[in-house]
């Protein structure tokens, strides 16, 4: 009986100690070989008009970070601060993080637009409006609010963003 307690104590003890050396490694610590990076690499941007909604498709390599997308008041440039020149009356921020558009030696992978004026029923322009410190973030401009939903497509990884409109096809 004492024997089982100790051993019981004893993996307890491994578990804890293994625990804390997985939770002091340190976040940029690179991935093992095979493994996908651990910050995400947005590599473009693209749109499309259909009968009844705006699609705006985010592409990214390796894993899709967590994505908020949220209604804001104006566009501004993430660090400067700078308004964003879209014009509209609505806006959504979409932002990913831990995202970048840049790999490691600093060079860009992002191929889409970063300012875009876009003549679609919803969706009226889109700009990348920030990657800084492992934050990247996106602006779209509407002339009516918005209605949307969101959701993510794999291989190739793709966030999306539909927004409906009325129907222009009928």
């Amino acid at each position: 009986m004492h024997h089982r307690h100790q051993r019981r104590t004893a993996v307890a003890a491994g578990i804890l100690l293994t625990a804390a050396l997985g939770a002091t490694a340190p976040a940029s610590a690179a991935p093992r070989s095979g493994q996908a990076p651990t910050t995400a690499l947005v590599t473009n941007a693209r749109w499309g008009g259909h009968c009844t909604y705006d699609r705006l498709v985010i592409e990214v390599r390796g894993t899709i970070p967590p994505v908020t997308v949220q209604p804001v008041k104006e566009l501004r440039y993430d660090p400067s601060g700078k308004k964003v020149p879209l014009a509209g009356r609505y806006f959504l921020e979409i932002r990913l993080s831990p995202a970048a558009t840049h790999n490691e030696a600093g060079q860009s992978v992002y191929r889409g637009p970063k300012l875009v004026k876009i003549y679609l029923p919803g969706l009226k322009g889109l700009a990348l409006t920030g990657d800084f410190e492992g934050v990247v973030t996106f602006g779209t401009a509407f002339s009516t609010k918005p209605v949307y939903k969101t959701f993510k497509l794999h291989s190739p990884e793709r966030f999306v963003l539909d927004v409906r409109h009325a129907n222009h096809c009928a």
